[in-house]
């Protein structure tokens, strides 16, 4: 049931505890998308089911989405529920604000963004194949950002399908809280419903789109079995509980409402993380799945307050969930869309905001007007004059605000943690075909850029050739696939280039000077510094520890400038450094001659000598792969991988094919798609995700500053 228009301007039309702002995850093709169309469907909000085999999807409405059949951008929309069993009436019914994000690890921002802004996910699993590489990926994304979560272990109908081997998988490699609120009622293509644990009632789902839940007896075959599992739950349920633990020792049994209550109370405080069952293309479970996001996954209330720091005193601050308090909301996405320009996507932590309102955007210090307000759903929305705390929305032709900025009331400023997003790990060159596509790209790949956080683009000095960098093969594909459709761009692009990286393992120290006497006013600075490396991932930093202003304070700012410009080219091969700290201790100047310009000189100089003494090292991208091919060609795929330089971690069955986990670096990668599929008659297939930097070995390293592979 949508808002009427005539509601639109009422006070807030469902209470907060009534809302729900979560997230739909999972590795590639689990039925991600699939699930959110068949919630599209039961909350009345599409009236045709759309599927992704066909193209036809609403929440994947790019057509290069479609073309594909994966999900590519994180898909916002709003729907209704209201549980089995309840009466359809607006006091039993919830808002639910849902965003479907991609499974493909080359679009992981998609994933990290959303999760940043909900309270809840549900993490969808495929029922034959269980926790697979980008599943792991995901759930330590929401663990970082402690989001509560239910399991929906979908595609139940296929064959070799198990709900056991699946929920087993979850146990032992994601969560050894898992815990099963239901069993399905046949196996594979004889799947046809599911017992509810709780309430010990089987639960068929009837009509041609199972939108008719019929309730009866549990089948006696599975009368023992239901009897043990709901054992198995009520004590891990009642083990959360003290009054509850008590009455369960006493030997009293406790109604369903006090097992959901305590159950809502664990999976918030994720201790205890639900899991039910069903085939969302099949149109069976999805409806109690929702019923499981609304018993269960958290409204913005159950939350810890959001924390910010004040702007002006740099002290940490909250806001609660609350349309009374001050206006603060988070942009997480800024997309360009063709009809309205700029479209930035926010939700709102706390307060209440109206259309015509001046908001400040406290990351970037600018004031911004809020000319219109939008409710999303998938690529069409719907204009609403007020907004509430644990809103998702949008908003139009916002100058200065970007993804991970915080928009906020300029009465009461706070500024809301940053969203952090990986670096690139591959790059490419890219030229425009014509001189009238050439302004078109750079306004283009400016917008592309803005939109996402991942996606990056630099000129090289040497050649003045322009760079784009980004996480996989795939995301630079759709990027360039992207420039010709919306922006009408033609270019050519090069192959695919690995980004590496160099940094240090020794420590050393090295003088910089620079001293130009050329009549009239000449140039002076002189500095030493020290390197030294710091643990991967810690990235640079820069220490003054100049005494008794043997350089005045004016020339450091210029000395640390001149130092990330050495260390932005490097020392081996031309490649940024990183995980270096950097220390500037000694030095000298002129009161006359010396400048910021000669400081910045004398810096660079001295990090370059000094990176140059430190035993500097080229580093690669080592990817995580997963390959997965019938048993006949197992050995032919170890014995590739071996000759890409891979290292074999695990191997696996799985139903008559074999699953092989290895380290490979992304520099061997290139082409690999291809070559599994001609040594496998087209039946192998694979997925792969960044896992870290690594040193390069000698020869190799050699080969790349030779400029050899290219």
């Amino acid at each position: 049931m949508p808002i009427s228009p005539g509601d639109k301007n009422m006070p807030r039309s469902y209470p907060i505890e009534r809302v729900r702002d979560i997230g739909i995850i999972a590795h590639i093709d689990a039925g991600k998308t699939t699930v959110s169309e068949r919630i599209l469907f039961y909350t009345g909000i599409s009236h045709k089911i759309g599927e992704v085999h066909e193209g036809t999807t609403i929440m994947d409405w790019m057509e290069q989405e479609r073309e594909r059949g994966i999900t590519i951008t994180a898909a916002a929309t709003t729907c209704f529920w209201t549980p089995f069993g309840k009466e359809k009436k607006q006091d039993n019914e919830y808002r639910i604000n849902i965003i479907d994000t991609p499974g493909h690890i080359d679009f992981t921002a998609e994933v990290q963004r959303s999760l940043r802004v909900l309270d809840g996910a549900v993490v969808v699993f495929d029922g034959v194949a269980g926790v697979e590489p980008q599943s792991e990926t995901v759930w330590r994304q929401a663990d970082k950002f402690k989001v509560p979560r239910i399991c929906f272990i979908n595609k139940l109908d296929r064959t070799g399908a198990s709900f056991e081997k699946s929920l087993d998988s979850i146990l032992k490699k994601l969560s050894p809280n898992a815990l099963a609120l239901q069993l399905p009622i046949g196996s594979e293509s004889n799947f046809s419903g599911v017992i509810d644990l709780l309430t010990m009632k089987a639960l068929n789902f009837e009509g041609d789109l199972g939108q008719v839940i019929k309730e009866s007896e549990i089948p006696r075959d599975l009368a023992e079995k239901a009897k043990e599992w709901r054992k198995n739950l009520v004590e891990k349920i009642v083990a959360e509980d003290e009054v509850l633990m008590e009455k369960y020792l006493a030997g009293q049994e406790a109604t369903v409402d006090e097992l959901r209550m305590v159950l809502r109370k664990a999976t918030i405080n994720y201790r205890l993380i639900p899991v039910f069952a069903g085939s969302a293309l099949k149109n069976k479970g999805v409806q109690l799945m929702l019923d499981g996001v609304v018993y269960y996954l958290p409204s913005p209330i159950d939350l810890p307050s959001i924390q910010g720091i004040d702007p002006k005193t740099g002290e940490t601050i909250t806001r609660e969930a609350s349309d009374d308090a001050p206006f603060a909301a988070l942009a997480f996405k800024v997309a360009s869309d063709p009809y309205v320009g700029t479209l930035t996507f926010f939700r709102v932590y706390s307060g209440s905001l109206k259309k015509g309102s001046y908001l400040l955007n406290s990351t970037s210090g600018e004031k911004e007007r809020i000319s219109r307000l939008l409710r999303m759903h998938a690529n069409s929305r719907e204009d609403v004059d007020e907004l509430f705390s644990g809103d998702i929305a949008a908003t139009v032709g916002l100058k200065n605000t970007s993804t991970g900025h915080t928009l906020c009331d300029e009465n009461n400023p706070i500024l809301l943690e940053k969203i952090i997003f990986p670096e690139p790990v591959i790059s490419i060159r890219i030229e425009p075909k014509t001189k009238a596509d050439q302004e078109k790209m750079g306004m283009a790949l400016k917008k592309l850029a803005e939109e996402d956080p991942t996606f990056r683009i630099r000129s090289d000095l040497e050649t003045a050739e322009t760079i784009i960098s980004g996480m996989g093969e795939l995301h630079l594909e759709i990027i360039t696939d992207r420039l010709r459709r919306e922006f009408k761009v033609e270019a050519n692009v090069g192959r695919p280039q690995v980004a590496y990286k160099e940094t240090i393992l020794g420590e050393s120290e090295a003088e910089g000077k620079y001293i130009k006497q050329s009549g009239g006013r000449g140039q002076y600075g002189h500095v030493w510094i020290r390197v030294k490396p710091k643990e991967k991932g810690k990235g640079f930093e820069f220490i003054d520890e100049i005494k008794g202003g043997v350089i005045p304070k004016e020339f450091i700012p210029a000395v640390e400038k001149g130092v990330k410009e050495a260390k932005d080219k490097g020392v081996v091969a031309g490649y940024p450094m990183v995980d270096i700290e950097v220390i500037l201790y000694d030095g000298s100047y002129h009161e006359v001659d010396s400048s910021e310009i000669a400081f910045k000189i004398a810096g660079s100089q001295a990090f370059q000598a000094a990176a140059k003494k430190a035993k500097p090292v080229l580093l690669e991208p080592v990817m995580k792969v997963e390959t997965i091919v019938p048993a006949d060609f197992f050995g032919d795929a170890i014995g590739d991988l071996n000759a890409r330089r891979g290292r074999i971690e695990e191997t696996s069955d799985r139903i008559n094919l074999k699953v092989i986990s290895a380290k490979v670096p992304l520099s061997e990668m290139f082409g690999y798609a291809t070559a599994l599929r001609s040594m496998t008659e087209g039946r192998g297939t694979f997925t792969m995700e960044f896992d870290k930097y690594e040193e390069v070995p000698h020869n190799i390293a050699q080969e790349v500053i030779e400029g050899k592979r290219k």
